[in-house]
């Protein structure tokens, strides 16, 4: 996905040095409208990663052995968290860039 969105923001912004169609910016609104749902996903897997992780680190109290997947789930958590901040920050950008569109 993070490969897919950084080609699709490279090709926005050559639309946009260029000439803009009203069928772009549908097209771009469409992606935008995937994007989100993609983004609003993966905060509900990274949600549910930070509750199972505090959930075994509680758990981990009673006994040790469930530290091991405490910090599986930890580095999960932090590659998840990467990835949303990547998402979040790029449908953002593209909000930008179909304002820029409009304008135009």
């Amino acid at each position: 996905m993070r490969h897919y969105l950084s080609e699709y923001i490279l090709e926005i912004e050559k639309k946009v040095k260029g000439k803009v169609t009203p069928k772009d910016i549908e097209e771009l609104k469409t992606k935008i409208s995937f994007f989100e749902h993609e983004r609003l996903i993966h905060l509900l897997v990274t949600l549910a990663y930070a509750f199972l992780a505090i959930i075994f680190f509680l758990v981990s109290m009673v006994s040790l052995w469930f530290l091991i997947p405490f910090f599986f789930l930890i580095v999960f958590l932090i590659c998840y968290i990467i990835h949303y901040f990547f998402l979040e920050n790029s449908v953002q950008y593209l909000y930008k860039l179909y304002d820029k569109m409009l304008k135009m």
